[in-house]
């Protein structure tokens, strides 16, 4: 299974969750990609129209870090949860 992260390396709140989420990722040694969608508008795009309406933020932007397995979403805590 084939694990995409969605990163942006903006604030750091966002960056510790990051580095939370890929500590626990490398540590169980799951397979995953970091996309960073600060610099690549098709990553944010890609991100913002896949995260689920009902896991959205009532300004309809959602922040990273994003996990999805394959095309299916996951959240954060329950994806890793695997």
């Amino acid at each position: 299974s084939f694990i995409k992260i969605l990163v942006f390396l903006f604030h750091n709140q966002i960056k510790k969750k990051q580095q939370e989420v890929v500590g626990f990722l490398e540590a169980n040694k799951i397979d995953f990609q970091q996309m960073d969608i600060a610099g690549d508008e098709d990553n944010r795009k890609w991100m913002r129209e896949n995260v689920p309406g009902e896991k959205k933020p009532q300004n309809g932007i959602p922040l990273p870090p994003q996990i999805f397995n394959e095309e299916r979403y996951c959240g954060v805590r329950s994806c890793l949860e695997i």
